[in-house]
């Protein structure tokens, strides 16, 4: 049930999509699809981020707000992801893994040199948050 649910919602804010920016100095196609503040939840947003990796694609390291709960799931390919000081694991589409408020992102990249690669990334924050949704590591 719960993947039938993120997977309609992933084809629904893929339908919505918006403005579309590319992150400086990478292969990843950034685009903002969804935007809402939760009703149930007061003091808090919910941010759908669809991220597009050519062949060989990556970001840079980075990390979240600190408000930032995120939850990402693979669409297309493969993406090879650590967070902290975690194993890399690569996610595969279909599958999915979490980032909890205050985490690194030290590696999210396309796990090829052939094919393109997209995740879903479905954002928890902190309505009034001013920071950038990432923040390269220094």
């Amino acid at each position: 049930m719960i993947k039938t649910s993120i997977t309609a919602l992933a084809l629904g804010l893929l339908l919505m999509n918006s403005a579309a920016t590319h992150a400086d100095g990478t292969d990843a196609k950034v685009t903002i699809v969804y935007e809402h503040e939760l009703p149930n939840v007061p003091g808090k947003s919910i941010k759908g981020i669809l991220v597009e990796y050519g062949p060989g694609g990556s970001s840079p390291g980075h990390t979240h707000p600190n408000s930032a709960f995120i939850y990402a799931t693979v669409l297309e390919g493969a993406i090879r992801s650590q967070v902290n000081d975690g194993p890399v694991k690569v996610y595969r589409a279909g599958e999915n893994f979490s980032e909890m408020p205050g985490d690194r992102h030290s590696v999210s990249a396309n796990d090829s040199k052939t094919d393109p690669a997209r995740l879903l990334a479905v954002f928890v924050v902190d309505t009034n948050e001013k920071t950038p949704l990432t923040t390269p590591i220094k």
